[in-house]
């Protein structure tokens, strides 16, 4: 194959798969990416009008991850509980809501109105900003990650009649709506990047946090027009009441654990969840095959040390807008040239990414942002000065280059989930395999916690008078930057090779079969 057919091919797959009933669901990514409209603005914020430390806002973080741990208990409600007779389109508006309260909230802090005094304190009134802006992120992320498995044709019209399309159709078909998810996720994010930066160096905070009121229209605008091959009054499955009540228990238990204060919290918390959904996973399994089970779960384990290695925290941000002199129009361009660079990464390399093993994507990604870290060393050792070159091209080029691999990791598990995604029970399968992911990124909070705690980061913190309440320490930021770079080499890499292995190539796997939906497709490759 030439070239030039190479550069068509990759151009034109995106825009060949695409089908009409795919737009609406694909409105949905795009909202979520909007999202990141307010990102700049936020971390200005942060930094300048509240008084919360690195710790703190680490803690939140955590906090307000919670519910992508609890994506099982949304996953079984969207699958099972009929609201207003929908399960599915609903969910979408409900959460719509609780978006619109993490905005109201976040916003009506920024304004200073008097009635946030009654949410008690700035650290209560923004965890529970995030919790609820989190909240209806993930209740909507629930609902399309379902309706992924159901916008793809089962079946098609041949010589007149209605037959049942092939494995490898329906898998290819899986795979290229996850790539698409994240296109339209990453378009979303390209197109406010760049003005998010702009607007946060010359308008109000507290005016693009009320702007972000538009992000659930968006959304809900999707839900309205979606086709899908369920119908929404058609009967829901029973529910699994160890799912759910399990589900409903732990989320009763880390309130409680947070209410009383308890010593350690979020580390039993994570503990728990780490277990419950282990169990869970072994729950929604017991029909797979013994070969195929081994290797989803091998998958998912090495996913899950990827995905849990620590990040520097807020420091590294801190330092570069009071040592460098980055300010919010290039933190814009910043986010601009990365989205620009994730949505033509994945644009030009949607079929490779769609059929590359886990494995080969891990060590791609592990051996790349190990790489990508060695700018922002040579930023705070001021090698960049040694070498004649600006601080701010160097960061746009470690932004370009490391941008698209956050999205790249993803596909690769959301096509393995979706593929055997059991009829009548998508919403919970992918729930919980996704909840698996995200209890990673928990993970991989408290370790920057830990970090941050025993390198102490601090930025300048002044009272209403003008006095220094903190100053500004970032002397260790270069050995936790060392620190954390290590690790995020380290335990992945290990990961991979202690439970992926590479699949002889003449093997077959071994076909899957369900209880509730008969055989599904299993005859295509799926070395982790």
């Amino acid at each position: 194959m030439s070239f030039s057919t190479h550069i068509n091919k990759a151009l034109f797959t995106p825009i060949k798969a695409i089908k009409k009933r795919y737009v609406p669901l694909l409105m949905i990514y795009f909202a979520y990416g909007l999202s990141g409209f307010s990102a700049i603005a936020l971390s200005f914020w942060e930094k300048e009008n509240i008084g919360l430390s690195a710790e703190q806002l680490i803690e939140i973080g955590v906090w307000a991850f919670l519910p992508w741990t609890l994506k099982m208990v949304f996953g079984q409600m969207v699958d099972s509980v009929k609201i207003f007779g929908s399960r599915r389109k609903i969910y979408v508006f409900i959460g719509a809501v609780f978006m619109i309260l993490g905005s109201v909230i976040l916003a009506s802090m920024a304004s200073e109105l008097a009635w946030i005094e009654m949410l008690g304190g700035e650290y209560n009134a923004y965890l529970l900003a995030a919790l609820c802006s989190t909240l209806g992120f993930v209740i909507q992320d629930v609902t399309a990650d379902t309706m992924t498995t159901e916008v793809v044709d089962r079946t098609k019209i041949l010589n007149n009649k209605c037959v049942h399309r092939s494995e490898e159709e329906i898998q290819s078909d899986l795979a290229m709506v996850q790539v698409l998810g994240r296109l339209a996720l990453s378009l979303a994010a390209f197109s406010v990047a760049g003005l998010g930066g702009y607007l946060a160096d010359t308008i109000p905070y507290a005016t693009i946090f009320w702007m972000t009121l538009i992000i659930p229209v968006v959304s809900c605008l999707g839900a309205i027009f979606i086709n899908l091959d369920v119908l929404e009054g058609a009967e829901a499955p029973p529910i699994n009441a160890k799912i759910l009540g399990g589900g409903l228990a732990f989320g009763a238990f880390s309130i409680s654990m947070k209410f009383f204060e308890v010593p350690y919290s979020q580390e039993i918390v994570f503990v728990v969840s780490l277990l419950l959904l282990s169990a869970m996973l072994m729950l929604v399994t017991k029909n797979i095959s013994a070969q195929k089970k081994k290797l989803l779960i091998f998958a998912l384990i090495a996913l899950f040390l990827y995905r849990a290695t620590p990040s520097t925290g807020p420091g590294l941000q801190w330092w570069s807008i009071d040592e460098l002199g980055f300010d919010p129009k290039f933190f814009g361009v910043l986010a601009q040239t990365g989205s620009a660079m994730a949505l033509i990464f994945l644009w030009f390399f949607a079929d490779f990414i769609a059929k590359k093993p886990v494995r080969s994507v891990l060590i791609f990604l592990i051996i790349v942002e190990t790489i990508m870290s060695v700018p922002e060393l040579m930023l705070y050792y001021d090698v960049h000065t040694m070498l004649g070159i600006p601080a701010r091209t160097l960061a746009l080029f470690d932004t370009a280059v490391g941008s698209p691999l956050v999205h790249v990791s993803m596909v690769p598990m959301l096509a393995l989930i979706a593929f055997y995604a059991p009829a009548g029970y998508r919403g919970t399968w992918f729930a919980i395999g996704a909840s698996l992911m995200n209890l990673a990124l928990t993970a991989g909070s408290l370790g920057t916690k830990y970090l941050n705690k025993f390198f102490v980061i601090s930025r300048e913190v002044l009272d209403e008078a003008g006095e220094v309440i903190t100053a500004a320490n970032y002397d260790d930021l270069g050995v936790l930057m060392i620190i954390r770079m290590s690790i995020a080499l380290i335990i992945p890499l290990a990961g991979i090779l202690i439970f992926l292995k590479k699949t002889p190539k003449n093997s077959q796997p071994i076909p899957v079969q369900t209880a509730e939906s008969g055989p599904i497709p299993g005859r295509e490759r799926v070395e982790p």
